[in-house]
């Protein structure tokens, strides 16, 4: 497999995900209200029971004593093996194969082969196996992943009727070595499909973002950044964008002064709230729509025992135990958020849940959208999901708390069942590192002045993109398009949000030509009265350096700088940093440079 091709199916997998999501609320679904779909579930558990002992039997063996001998025999015993034949028996197969070889693979190098068989005998059925070897690539343990290759390549080689026949894929010869597999060119099928994915991730960025947004992303000096596509009178609205997910501060959501989604200012005699179902987190709202919006997006999932699917395959009521396991989950969540005080926690749960309602909502016959209108940022056509966009995006890395993706993982599994596993450690600390490196401060009139003084320490304090200073904002926002804003001293742009919501809206600080790049201040880069030049310089680099970890190389940076002291270069240089500290995921940096080696 070429570097390119291998980085394109990396980055084509994440958007995977939200389809398996989607897959796994629907097999739940099924499991709780079809007696048939329960009746073969139990039938094919036996099965798979009954292939788990044969398995253990016959090939109990070290991973490292895998012969090219032993695999095809592995191979030859699952193809004698009858495939399941409606597509609800292929469910419940592709679920149950899945599960045992994540139970196999724990086990050891021992039971290596053994997993590696129940993961292919899962792919055999899968409707997309190009799209399931992705998965398997990033989440199946390296030697059982190779085993998989291999036992497709010698099932493509010796049979039309295997899952890669004829895709013109490279896959591993018993050297190791790459090389297209045998059985002739491409199928017309295939070969679409694959010409599919490639379009689809190479394109992004010519469907991203909207045309009339008047901006495109554009690659400078090695990043990403937005630039305008038209020329631009100082103060002109750019664009306005609406965010995927919000959370008031801390004590801005317990006073319930402003709307828990969309952030507006209200009246406690207008104020909607909640009822019926579970309010932990005393949420109020400025109308009936961002209620619902709320509970549709977020809530039901993560603070009620409500169904978070679609009303029309809602599973119903769920059994009192089960309802009681459910939300003791949540309150434990939220205790954890309260105690915290801190934003990105509540971010990435509702960044998680507003995936599950996109996702699902697919399942609706006619593929009912969830969307609100002017709702977050997405790409024209291409159908490109809210993964893609989180995938292209820096991040910074950040190690959260021991106890807090246990309890959240535990408030989506007892949810929606299957759904945990999609949250590991690792993309759990990434979602996490995304929204500290991206989210704005949402704040009116220049901010509010009553905020509490932070009790954590300096470089532990949460930062947002926020011209006037995060101590200002009433709460935080994530949003698609302006996480492609680039800091600068001396900004081309600022975010506004005049509306009195989070709707955020991109207004021109100066003149703008087209291809002029956009910049925003994420501190308050205004010299406060007493303060000298060179101690504002000092000031927004520090937190600059402790919110998003880089040294400003801004012109205003650089003409300051040049009245600094040696002493003083040494101390600020350290203080600020000279590295970037943000990062983009590795699949895409791989993909990008070309320099992705092949996977052994």
């Amino acid at each position: 497999m070429d570097s390119r091709t291998s980085s394109i199916l990396t980055i084509a997998g994440i958007t995977v995900v939200g389809g398996v999501l989607a897959y796994a609320a629907y097999f739940d679904y099924k499991r709780r209200n079809d007696v048939n779909f329960r009746k073969k579930l139990r039938k094919e558990k036996k099965r798979v029971d009954k292939t788990l002992a044969q398995s253990r039997e016959s090939l109990v063996s070290s991973s490292s004593e895998v012969t090219p001998a032993s695999l095809r025999e592995a191979l030859e015993q699952v193809k004698k093996e009858e495939p399941p034949a409606s597509p609800e028996e292929k469910e419940t197969y592709f679920m149950s194969q899945v599960g045992m070889g994540e139970q196999l693979a724990g086990r050891g190098p021992d039971y290596y082969l053994a997993a590696a068989m129940s993961f292919y005998r899962a792919l055999r059925v899968y409707p997309s196996p190009v799209e399931l070897i992705v998965i398997y690539q990033k989440t199946v343990p390296e030697p059982i992943f190779k085993m998989v290759m291999d036992m497709t390549n010698l099932d493509v080689s010796s049979t039309p009727a295997s899952p890669l026949s004829n895709s013109g894929r490279s896959l591993p010869d018993e050297d190791g070595q790459r090389s297209p597999v045998s059985g002739g060119p491409p199928s017309e099928a295939s070969s679409q499909e694959w010409d599919k994915v490639k379009t689809r991730v190479e394109g992004y960025y010519d469907a991203f973002p909207p045309k009339s947004t008047n901006v495109a992303v554009e690659t400078r000096e090695g990043r990403k950044v937005l630039v305008v596509t038209k020329d631009t009178a100082a103060g002109d609205v750019i664009y306005k964008e609406n965010p995927v997910v919000t959370a008031l501060d801390a004590d801005v959501q317990a006073s319930g002064t402003h709307c828990s989604h969309c952030l507006r200012a209200i009246q406690e005699t207008n104020s909607f709230q909640i009822e019926g179902v579970a309010n932990p987190l005393c949420s109020k709202f400025c109308s009936q729509a961002c209620l619902a919006a709320n509970r549709s997006q977020s809530h039901n999932l993560l603070f009620t025992t409500e169904s978070p699917l679609p009303e029309e395959i809602s599973s119903g009521p769920i059994s009192p135990d089960a309802a009681e396991a459910r939300l003791k989950a949540q309150e434990k969540f939220v205790a954890y958020i309260q105690k915290e005080g801190r934003a990105a926690p509540i971010l990435v749960a509702r960044f998680i849940a507003r995936q599950v309602a996109l996702e699902t909502s697919k399942m609706v016959e006619g593929g009912r959208k969830t969307t609100e209108k002017n709702d977050f940022t997405d790409a024209d056509g291409g159908e490109y999901l809210l993964a893609d966009h989180m995938e292209r995006l820096r991040y910074l890395e950040v190690k959260p708390p021991a106890e807090e993706l246990p309890l959240l993982v535990d408030v989506l599994q007892t949810a929606l069942p299957g759904l945990e596993q999609f949250v590991t450690d690792e993309r759990h600390a990434t979602l996490l590192g995304k929204m500290a490196y991206n989210s704005f401060g949402v704040y009116f009139d220049g901010g509010r002045d009553d905020k509490p003084e932070p009790t954590a320490r300096p470089e532990d304090v949460e930062k947002s993109r926020i011209p006037c200073g995060t101590a200002r904002q009433i709460g935080s926002a994530f949003y698609t398009l302006s996480s492609y804003l680039t800091h600068s001293c001396t900004p081309s742009a600022r975010s506004s949000f005049n509306s009195g919501t989070a709707e955020l809206h991109l207004i021109a600080e100066k003149d703008l030509k087209k291809g002029d790049e956009l910049t925003v201040a994420f501190v308050d880069t205004t010299q406060k009265e007493g303060e000298s030049t060179i101690e504002c310089r000092r000031r927004r680099r520090k937190e600059l350096a402790r919110g998003w970890r880089f040294a400003c190389v801004c012109t205003r940076c650089v003409e300051e700088g040049k009245e600094l002291t040696a002493k003083e270069h040494q101390e600020q240089a350290g203080e600020a940093g000279e590295k970037d500290g943000s990062k983009v995921e590795e699949t895409l940096t791989r993909f990008e440079d070309g320099t992705e080696n092949n996977v052994e």
